[in-house]
Parts: structure tokens; C-alpha cells; sequence
């Protein structure tokens, strides 16, 4: 879609339309809602990684003061949710992972709900477990889900995808580096814990006020999964205190919610301590990715080949899908002749994946990014040059079938460039253990078609005084969505933003959508709302074409007036038009409707296809400081610059983009899920955990490269997960340069520093001079481990 018309909202920074509620303290969040009547509902977890339920003795909790229900697998109706239904809300004949759901209990009180689960008696025969994946795949290890045949050796899903003449690449190489990179157990960690009430009414119809991203989806869930009729339950969305993906999918919490409400015959709420969000809430589950790339002598890059074992935790939830997003950053960040992967979703007894920021492409990214900056460093290549070399350009197609629109990546790597001092001062810092790092990110910016629909509908209004109403079938997270809307609705239809509000609604009331997943809620529900403002639009000039006795085509509607084009003094206020063609006979509503489904496909066999309508790119570079006598790591600055289309809003954009690189250092270098050798956590708190403050954060500079997307909403492109994805490996890149050692895992944690020091840590490197089959190790590379580490 291109704009004719000079803009006077969109591009232009502006507050928050919801910022001065939420400062002054008034929105009301999921945690505040009070209903009469409503009780307080507590759920007990196992304190076992593995074991057999033997018994569940409620008649304890049941007898006591102000109980009005224990639920358990025996006394409930329920069928298994989730990626292969493997999953139950209330654990029946075993435990997988420490902190799975066995019993709740809604009182009147919390002190009684607390009761109650003390006085639940369950016996358990524990198990062996199994914490690591690459124990799960050996022959005869424990088998997390005995039940399912189908599983072997523990491997849930496999993810394969190749492309090219890997073999001939290989032989054309001059160079191949190869080593295995890891991450953590991680969390999102936002703010609100997870909150959900659930109310049937006399009729029985249920509604739910929850988090959760995916409204639609998540009603269709709670049927599936306790047998309810899907036109009965109403899903309501209260202002939302943070996800990062952690409020994604439907959890056990609320389909336990809803059990307890019917149980109980009364409203019940459930909320999560901050303990657990840590372990009641899905996680960033580890992945070990074994990495190989090939290059010829002049930088092009030839080949990649992946071998990738993803720790799924004890169920498939959003988290075993994360390959899908892992394969597009191998197959397509650069231009790449042949890839392999390879790739294994292993079950442990452990906490299980959902859908954190970024999903699976920060781990990606570390790998690919790292072996970038070695290529470049055994053929003696500036990285940033070699990535300039290598760099997607507007009208690719990668060979996975991407098709890449607008595509800002080299002028990313420019401005990063110029605006860190690159060329004057990266590898020319190492006498003061100083370096400098780069990486750069491809991810989905319109979308990503991994449903038969990834569409947003729209609903637009505008009453008698002119206020005009969207509502949109997206989800405002916190991200900002509601004030983006309201401008490209300002935008199109030729109003001050002033006049325009955002609601949102309930699932009865509100058009469908897929949900907030994959960056895509500016793209998709933006290009919904201008469709339904084009319409209003429409609409009015057809009506102020009767008043000003022109043809509808020579108006013009700008800051609110319609006037006829070149005779300003020929005008009427769009309020005036709106109550004309409401007040009189055979009059109407202002109303219009629209649904916006982007371009894509889903991936057929062999994952081919455009999944994405438009393409997110960006570069960043850290600088470190690593002091060599404790191991710590100091990031001095980060510098970022994003292709983000066009910024409608460029304050809110910046402060996307600032936000996601905070929590990419908090993944880079102290967020770590610790594990008791009993398969619990360790110290679940946010400090304890590693979040950073405030005082962690070094200075960062956004830059932002607007290159309008033909397809996007006045040409903008989804931001909201990039800033997480490139850091870790900007900032290993950086410790890389500084002390001279490769960094094979994150965070980077100063006793894991100091190992690589030690051990002179580095990559394999092979560098082929004359005939395929000399080869040798190059200089000063010694070969580093291929087995993972740790």
C-alpha cells in the first residue's frame, strides 16, 4: 500500500493513549477484578520430578471452614490439550516436571484455599527422571511418556529442512568453522503474574477474564478440553501488566480455574505467586545447537549445516515449535547456497517451553552470528564487511521460499558502522580487554502463517458528535498496540488522533483475530484498521459530496474538515457530515467493518513457503570490558539500528526496541533458570534469577531505517520481539575481540568466562589451500570442543 497524501499522524511521536492511566495508577488489571460471591482458588504441584500418583485423599481439605471445592484427576471431567495432547490440566496417573498441577481447592479465603491444600494427602512413588536431553536419547533411558508409543528415544517432534548441493559447497569452501552453542533455562518473567477468573452464570455460559494473547484460540482450548460448548464462553481481555510470550497458550491454570468454578458454583480466581510464575509459568526452554559454515576466499558464504537438540521440558506446548523459527534464521539470514538441519525436540522432566520473545531465535541467532564473526576472522575479513557481502536484499527469495519486500539490512550494518567507531576501534581495544561485537537478525515482520488464518478483523465507528471507536480484534499487551491503531486510523481517515479511541472488547463482542504472536499486530491489525478507515472515509465524502455539491472524488478530508480540493473556503466539519447522514430520514450508521489477512502461505512439505507478508532486519554492536582476574563482563554500550519499515509511532518503536535489547543483555549475561539436583528451581525470584536493573543497563542508541514496506500499514513492519534477538551474540562477539577466547553459551556467567579463558577456547576451524582434501588447522585456532558444552 503506498500514501499519496503528505501524513500528519503517523510518523510523528507521540504518548501512550493509555500511559496517563496507567501512571496514575487507575487501570484496573486481571489481579483487581472483584466479582460477588467469588472465591479464591490454590493449586498444589507435585514436589517430584517424576512419580507415580499412587493416591489423592481430599476428605480432609473438603471438611474444612470455608472450602467449597477439591478438585483432582478422580472428580473432574478433562481430555489432554496441547501439541500432541499430551498434556492434562490436573495430573492423573503420573508427574513429569516438578510444579505440575495434582489438586486445587477454592475457598473463601486464602488462608483457607492454603489450608486446604495442607490437608490434601497425595502419595507418590517417585521415579527416575531425567534432566538432560542428550541422556533422554540414549538407548534405555527413562522414557518421560511411556504412554505414547509413537515417541522414541524421547523425541517429541523433529524439525529436518534442507536445501542446495551441501556436499559440493563443502568442497568449494576455503574455510569451515564449526562448534556447538548453547542457552538456558530462561523465563519471561513479566511483571503480572498469571491471573485468571472464571464465572458460569445460571444459563451456564462461562466467561473468563484472563491475559492471555489469543482470545479466540484459548475459547476454542477451554471446549476442547473440559467438553464444553465453545458458543457458551465468553473470553475477556483485561489490561494486560506484561507477557514477553509467557501468557501465550492455554496453561493448566486456566482450564483448572474454570473446573473450579463449576465444582464450586461460584466465581473463582486463581492468581500466581511470584514464586510461581517461575514455576508454574512456561519457560525459554535450552537448546544445543552444533553448527557448521563453509565460505570460498573471498567472504561469500557457501554453506550452513545444523544439528540441533531443543530440551522440551515434559510436554509439548508453543515451545516444541520454536524450530519452525530457528530453521528460517539458518536457511535465510544471508544468502546461502546449501543448508542441512537437523533437529531433535527431546522430553526431560523438567519445566516445558512456550513461546518467550523472540521464540527460538535468540538461540539461533547466537550460533549463526558467532560462526559469522570466526568466518571472518580465519579469512582475515572485517565482520561488518563479510555481513555486507552476504546481506539480503529487497526482491529475494530465499531458497525456503521467503520473499523478501523491503529489506534495510545493509544500511542497519552502515549505520552501526559509523555510529559505534567501528573501523577506528574494533580489534585495536584487546590491551585494555576491550572489544567491540556485531550481529544482525532476520525475522517474520507481517505475520506468520501458521494457521489457516493469520487475519485481524475490524470493527470502526463514528456517532453523532464524531467520536470515532475501533475495535480491533487485536490484543494490546503493553506494547503499545491501542495508540498505533488509533493513529492509522487518524491517519486514513483524516481526523485528529484526538477524535479517535480504541476499545477492547470480549470475545462477543470483538471481530476475530488469531492473536498477539510473531510481532505481527502493527502489520496485520494496522493494515485491518486502515481498511476500516478507508471505508469510513468513503462514507463520509459520499455524504459531504450531497452538502458541498461536488463530485465525492474531487473532496478532500485533512485535521477534520472536508473541503473541496483546491477551493478550501467550500468545507464542513466531518462531525456535521457524521450527523447528517444519521439524522434524517433514511439515514444510517457510520460503520464499517474489515478483515485484513496478510499475503502468505502456510509451509508445505519441506517447510517451503512465504510465511511472513514482510521481513524485520537490524544489526547491533556491543562493546565489552572483561575483566580477566573474576571473568565478569561489562557491556560499555550497545548501538542498534532496526528496519522497521516506517515508524508510525517512533517513540513507542524506540522504546520496543530499548525494552527488547534490556532483556537480550539480561539473556546475555545473567538470566539462568538453576536447577536443585532434585529437578526443582533454585531460588525462584526475579533476583535470584538474574533480571537486570536499571543500574545494569548501559547506554544504548537506536537508530531507526525506515524502508515503507509496500505491504505494510503506511509502510511499517512489525518490531516487538527484534530488539531481544541479535544481543547475546553482539555481545559474545564483542568478549570474542576483547580477550581473544569464543564464548560457546550464554549467559555469560564469569566462572564460565574464566573456563573459556583457561582453555584457550575457540572454534574448530579448517581453512582449505589447493586441492579439496588439504586442509589444516589455521593459525593460532586450536580445535575447540565439538561435543556439547557447557
Amino acid at each position: 500500500m503506498t500514501e499519496p497524501r503528505p501524513l500528519r499522524v503517523v510518523g510523528r511521536s507521540v504518548p501512550r493513549l493509555d500511559g496517563r492511566e496507567k501512571v496514575l495508577g487507575r487501570t484496573r488489571y486481571a489481579s483487581d477484578l472483584e466479582l460477588p460471591g467469588m472465591l479464591v482458588g490454590k493449586i498444589l504441584r507435585s514436589p517430584y520430578p517424576h512419580a507415580r500418583i499412587v493416591s489423592v485423599d481430599v476428605s480432609r481439605a473438603e471438611r474444612l471452614p470455608g472450602v467449597h471445592a477439591v478438585i483432582h484427576a478422580g472428580n473432574v471431567v478433562q481430555r489432554p490439550f496441547g501439541y500432541g495432547l499430551d498434556n492434562l490440566p490436573l495430573k492423573a496417573e503420573k508427574v513429569r516436571c516438578v510444579g505440575d498441577e495434582v489438586a486445587a481447592v477454592a475457598a473463601e479465603s486464602e488462608d483457607a484455599a492454603l489450608a486446604a491444600l495442607d490437608a490434601i494427602e497425595v502419595v507418590y512413588e517417585p521415579l527416575e527422571a531425567v534432566y538432560d536431553p542428550f541422556e533422554a536419547l540414549r538407548d534405555g533411558a527413562v522414557q518421560v511418556h511411556d504412554e505414547r508409543p509413537e515417541v522414541d528415544h524421547n523425541v517429541s517432534m523433529r524439525w529436518d529442512y534442507e536445501h542446495g548441493d551441501l556436499a559440493e559447497m563443502e568442497r568449494r569452501s576455503a574455510v569451515i568453522v564449526e562448534g556447538t552453542y548453547s542457552s538456558p533455562l530462561s523465563a519471561p518473567a513479566s511483571i503480572e503474574t498469571h491471573v485468571c477468573t472464571a464465572a458460569f452464570d445460571a444459563d451456564g455460559h462461562l466467561t473468563v477474564w484472563t491475559g492471555v494473547h489469543m482470545a479466540f484460540m484459548y475459547r476454542k482450548a477451554i471446549a476442547d478440553a473440559l467438553g464444553l460448548d465453545w458458543k457458551r464462553i465468553t473470553v475477556v481481555q483485561p489490561p494486560i501488566g506484561g507477557s514477553f510470550g509467557g501468557k501465550i497458550d492455554i496453561d493448566p491454570i486456566d482450564l483448572i480455574t474454570v473446573l473450579l468454578a463449576r465444582a464450586s458454583g461460584r466465581p473463582v480466581k486463581v492468581w500466581f505467586s511470584r514464586e510461581e510464575e517461575f514455576t508454574g509459568s512456561r519457560v525459554r526452554q535450552p537448546m544445543h545447537i552444533r553448527l557448521r559454515t563453509g565460505a570460498d576466499a573471498e567472504g561469500n558464504l557457501l554453506f550452513r549445516e545444523a544439528d540441533i537438540v531443543s530440551d522440551n521440558g515434559a510436554y509439548n506446548a508453543w515451545g516444541s515449535h520454536a524450530l519452525l523459527v530457528v530453521m528460517q534464521t539458518i536457511s535465510s539470514l544471508y544468502r546461502v547456497p546449501a543448508v542441512r538441519m537437523r533437529s531433535r525436540v527431546v522430553y526431560t522432566n523438567k519445566m516445558y517451553g512456550g513461546s518467550v520473545r523472540g521464540f527460538g531465535n535468540p538461540e539461533a541467532t547466537f550460533a549463526v552470528e558467532s560462526q559469522t564473526e570466526e568466518i571472518a576472522e580465519a579469512l582475515g575479513i572485517d565482520p561488518i564487511e563479510l555481513r555486507l557481502r552476504n546481506a539480503n536484499r529487497p526482491g529475494e527469495v530465499t531458497p525456503q521460499g521467503m520473499r523478501i519486500t523491503s529489506c534495510g539490512l545493509a544500511e542497519c550494518l552502515e549505520t552501526v558502522r559509523r555510529r559505534s567507531g567501528w573501523e577506528g576501534r574494533r580489534g585495536r581495544l584487546r590491551g585494555a580487554r576491550r572489544g567491540l561485537g556485531a550481529a544482525c537478525f532476520l525475522h517474520v515482520g507481517g505475520g506468520a502463517r501458521i494457521y489457516p488464518s493469520d487475519g485481524c478483523g475490524t470493527i470502526a465507528r463514528i456517532d453523532e458528535a464524531g467520536g470515532v471507536t475501533v475495535i480491533s480484534g487485536a490484543t494490546e499487551l503493553g506494547q503499545g498496540s491501542e495508540t498505533v491503531l488509533a493513529m492509522i486510523t487518524a491517519e486514513e481517515l483524516g481526523v485528529p488522533l484526538s477524535a479517535v479511541t480504541v476499545r477492547q472488547a470480549d470475545t462477543e463482542v470483538k471481530p476475530w483475530d488469531v492473536g498477539a504472536h510473531a510481532s505481527r499486530t502493527t502489520f496485520v491489525a494496522g493494515n485491518s484498521a486502515r481498511l476500516a478507515a478507508a471505508e469510513l472515509r468513503r462514507k463520509l465524502l459520499e455524504t459531504a459530496a450531497e452538502v458541498l455539491e461536488a463530485a465525492p472524488e474531487d473532496l478532500e478530508l485533512v485535521d477534520g474538515v472536508v473541503s473541496v480540493r483546491g477551493v478550501p473556503e467550500r468545507s464542513i466539519p466531518y462531525e456535521k457530515v457524521a450527523r447528517r447522514r444519521l439524522l434524517r430520514q433514511g439515514g444510517d450508521t457510520l460503520i464499517a467493518t474489515a478483515f485484513y489477512a496478510p499475503p502468505t502461505e502456510p509451509q508445505g512439505p519441506g517447510y517451503l513457503g512465504n510465511i511472513s507478508a514482510a521481513y524485520g532486519f537490524g544489526a547491533h554492536v556491543a562493546e565489552v570490558e572483561v575483566d580477566v582476574e573474576t571473568g565478569l563482563v561489562t557491556v560499555l554500550g550497545l548501538w542498534t539500528a532496526h528496519d522497521v519499515g516506517r515508524a508510525i509511532n517512533p517513540a513507542g518503536v524506540e522504546g520496543q526496541i530499548l525494552g527488547g535489547a534490556v532483556m537480550g543483555l539480561g539473556l546475555a549475561l545473567t538470566e539462568e533458570l538453576r536447577l536443585t539436583p532434585e529437578g526443582g528451581l533454585m531460588l525462584p525470584s526475579p533476583r535470584e534469577y538474574g533480571m537486570l536493573t536499571a543500574r545494569g543497563v548501559p547506554p544504548i542508541t537506536v537508530d531507526l531505517v525506515e524502508t515503507v514496506d509496500p505491504e505494510g500499514p503506511f509502510g511499517a513492519k512489525g518490531v516487538g520481539e527484534a530488539g531481544l534477538i541479535p544481543v547475546a551474540a553482539a555481545v559474545a562477539n564483542a568478549v570474542a575481540d576483547a580477550v581473544g577466547i569464543r564464548p560457546r553459551s550464554y549467559p555469560l556467567a564469569p566462572w564460565k568466562v574464566l573456563e573459556w579463558i583457561r582453555r584457550g577456547e575457540r572454534s574448530r576451524v579448517v581453512r582449505r589451500q589447493g586441492p579439496p582434501g588439504r586442509a589444516r588447522t589455521g593459525p593460532g585456532a586450536p580445535p575447540a570442543r565439538t561435543e556439547r558444552l557447557a
